[in-house]
């Protein structure tokens, strides 16, 4: 089963009219894929993407068709195939010199590989967290780039981490498939709802079964204040309230805004200050004790994560499934975050990242971590209606897919009426 062919598309969905995804950093977002099909001989295809928030996904677009020159003619038949080629897509001495493995092109090898990864498991005939299941521990290290980890986790250390997991492997797997696995929602918290809004959706998130929300702040103290109160008091006490900033923040100003917030027992604070500040991260943590910190989302590639561990900044590690270079090397994060035991509570939302990150979750339960404490997936009402295989939740759990592959494809009507700028969604408007 060879590549035979790349198709890449920008798929764009205005979100930005109804304010669903606003934050402090982030007023006014677009939705939107740069999004990958693999074609093969064999007539199995791959689908995969990045996500971006709008005005740059061309970018992301024009970076997969340069790097998809690496995708064709390869096979992905095993573990050794995907790390080849996630090594050859991330591994080039010219387009590394771009990054390195961070920014636009470590985007479009995300997108690239987590079509690969598609693609492998489609034709096992398994959904993704299933296939990953099934490869063996030393196939689980042999697809993991260990350049620059070593310090912190080998090869050895983390093939005993995964022997130790397989004894009650089957019965996680039958618990994924009966239970499925937690999830919060970002849904009632968007920094552009007005409060009646707010109060409303977060009552009704109780009300299907979440026992975590979260909602956005930053912008302005007083609105943060009286916005949490209300949300707070619609739910009672007994209900985690997560916030998080978007990077809006230096350390100082996230220490005393964080103060100003404790009384209303938030759970933890995303994002306090820039995703790259690692000792401002520590530094926060430990001032605004015994609320936590979580970051994740915009974390480059796994060495940043590593540092993030080793300083020992962050008590939620929020992995992302379409930020660092895929599938691989988020195996990799998730074995890191085994090792310092910091619960992975990945980041979702946007479009298609509920879909996909899930699959990476219900893996480390079964095969990593072996604990559900503390872990939930967040979980965003959009989009979900525009894939073929969309993510479903009950009772505020995430339900284990059955459909196989990674479940990225988005429909044919939905990519035409969505792509950017000739679809007919924004030939309209």
């Amino acid at each position: 089963m060879t590549i035979t062919a790349v198709d890449v598309l920008d798929v764009r969905f205005p979100t930005s009219r109804s304010l669903d995804g606003s934050d402090a950093m982030n007023p006014d977002p677009d939705y939107s894929a740069a999004y990958v099909v693999l074609h093969t001989d064999s007539g199995h295809e791959g689908h995969g993407f990045t996500f971006t928030i709008g005005r740059g996904n061309d970018i992301c677009c024009a970076a997969i068709e340069t790097l998809s020159e690496y995708v064709i003619g390869a096979d992905v038949y095993s573990a050794a195939d995907l790390a080849d080629l996630y090594k050859r897509l991330t591994h080039d001495s010219q387009i590394r010199w771009l990054g390195p493995e961070k920014g636009v092109m470590h985007l479009a090898a995300a997108a690239l590989v987590n079509a690969a990864w598609d693609l492998a498991a489609r034709r096992s005939g398994y959904p993704l967290w299933k296939f990953l299941t099934l490869l063996t521990p030393e196939e689980i290290v042999q697809s993991i780039d260990w350049r620059y980890l070593s310090d912190a986790l080998t090869p050895d250390e983390a093939l005993a981490m995964l022997r130790e997991a397989e004894p009650g492997k089957a019965e996680r797997i039958e618990e994924i498939e009966r239970d499925g696995y937690p999830a919060y929602t970002t849904s009632p918290g968007w920094l552009g709802y007005d409060d009646e809004k707010v109060v409303r959706l977060a009552r009704e998130a109780v009300a299907e079964g979440y026992t975590q929300i979260k909602l956005k702040v930053g912008a302005d103290l007083e609105d943060d204040r009286r916005r949490f109160a209300a949300a707070r008091s619609a739910v009672g006490p007994d209900i985690r309230i997560a916030v998080d900033a978007n990077q809006r923040w230096d350390v100082g100003q996230a220490v005393a805004w964080m103060e100003a917030l404790a009384e209303f027992d938030p759970w933890w604070i995303e994002e306090p200050t820039s995703p790259d500040d690692v000792l401002g991260h520590a530094a926060i943590r430990r001032r605004v004790a015994p609320i936590k910190v979580a970051t994740g989302e915009h974390v480059h590639n796994r060495v940043m994560f590593k540092q993030l561990l080793q300083a020992g900044a962050i008590d939620f590690l929020q992995l992302d499934a379409a930020r660092v270079a895929g599938v691989n090397e988020n195996l990799a994060i998730l074995l890191l975050a085994k090792k310092f035991g910091v619960p992975v509570c990945p980041h979702a939302g946007g479009v298609g990242l509920c879909e996909l990150v899930c699959h990476l979750s219900m893996f480390d339960y079964t095969s990593v971590s072996a604990t559900m404490e503390d872990r939930v997936i967040e979980y965003v009402d959009h989009l979900h209606e525009h894939f073929t295989a969309p993510t479903v939740i009950k009772d505020g759990r995430y339900q284990a897919p059955t459909e196989p592959g990674f479940s990225a494809e988005m429909k044919r009507d939905s990519l035409i009426r969505f792509s950017y700028p000739h679809g007919p969604e924004w030939r309209s408007n």
